[in-house]
């Protein structure tokens, strides 16, 4: 179905850091650190709301709600002898690592049973959380950032839901914005459908524009460490062989290649602002066991 590479990780079984681990080093990073002309920062995320859209059943909403309001806890306080009048808020917060804009740890697929890098399920999946492949294992991340907008393709402002970004179409876009890839960057596709995002999210989650399998193969051969997308998974939904071949883009990359996703990206400021090319700086939160976490990427150009 991929070509299936999971029994001979291309660097041996047992890695948990995939090609973000092995691709940024240290000249990778002042590389990027020169694309910075203007000190100009862009943010690349969605705030993480009430409303904001998930993939039900598997995900859940984001629901705040408050532990501790600055009335009750100066009311407790007064109770204790405090004379101050001392007020603190503090919330609860539930919702999966995978709302808003967030990256995807490369245990969050498998094949079968197989993880990447030798790992399985029985022996990577724990009651807890996951016992190798966390997002933990995700180094801090400042490298080239490459926006590719594949938008215009078909006349209008946006793909539709189910067209599928091939080889080609990647190449013509780092053509036209006169790009070639490197190893260690960092792909960010513009398929538009962004605009849907929080305004129209049942359209959002009825399908989406995105890659097909031979393009992020092709992608994950540049030695690109992370893609990502302002769609909701990256990858092209219903997919180009559905329902017989599901979320491909996602064994491949996560499972086979150890290249992480990065998904419902805003970026729709570098579009407006001609951006091709910047470095993108992402810190993901050492979530130990999650197969996931929200992430504010932004690019400084």
């Amino acid at each position: 179905m991929t070509n299936c590479v999971h029994d001979h990780s291309r660097w041996g079984n047992g890695d948990q850091i995939g090609a973000a681990g092995h691709f940024l080093t240290p000249e990778k990073t002042l590389f990027a650190l020169k694309k910075v002309k203007q000190g100009r920062i862009i943010d690349l995320s969605h705030t993480i709301e009430m409303g904001a859209p998930f993939m039900a059943p598997n995900q859940t909403p984001y629901i705040i709600s408050s532990s501790a309001t600055a009335k009750n806890s100066m009311k407790v306080r007064e109770q204790m002898g405090a004379k101050n009048r001392v007020g603190a808020n503090l919330e609860r917060i539930e919702m999966t690592t995978h709302v808003g804009t967030h990256i995807d740890s490369l245990g969050h697929f498998s094949i079968g049973e197989h993880l990447y890098g030798g790992h399985t399920i029985e022996d990577s999946v724990g009651d807890w959380g996951l016992l190798n492949l966390g997002i933990e294992n995700v180094p801090p991340i400042i490298s080239r950032g490459i926006c590719l907008d594949v938008s215009g393709l078909d006349g209008g402002d946006h793909l539709e839901a189910g067209r599928a970004v091939t080889t080609e179409d990647l190449k013509r876009a780092y053509d036209t914005a006169e790009i070639n890839p490197q190893k260690g960057d960092i792909v960010c596709l513009n398929t538009g459908w962004g605009k849907y995002f929080m305004s129209n999210n049942e359209k959002y989650l009825a399908g989406e524009p995105g890659l097909d399998l031979n393009a992020a193969q092709w992608l994950t051969k540049q030695d690109t460490i992370a893609i990502g997308a302002d769609n909701m998974a990256v990858e092209v939904l219903p997919g180009t062989n559905h329902p017989e071949i599901m979320m491909p883009v996602h064994q491949h990359c996560l499972a086979e290649a150890g290249v992480h996703l990065v998904e419902n990206l805003n970026l729709s400021e570098l579009i407006q602002n001609g951006v091709s090319e910047f470095c993108l700086i992402m810190l993901p939160i050492k979530l130990k066991g999650a197969t996931g976490c929200p992430v504010r990427p932004i690019a400084v150009i």
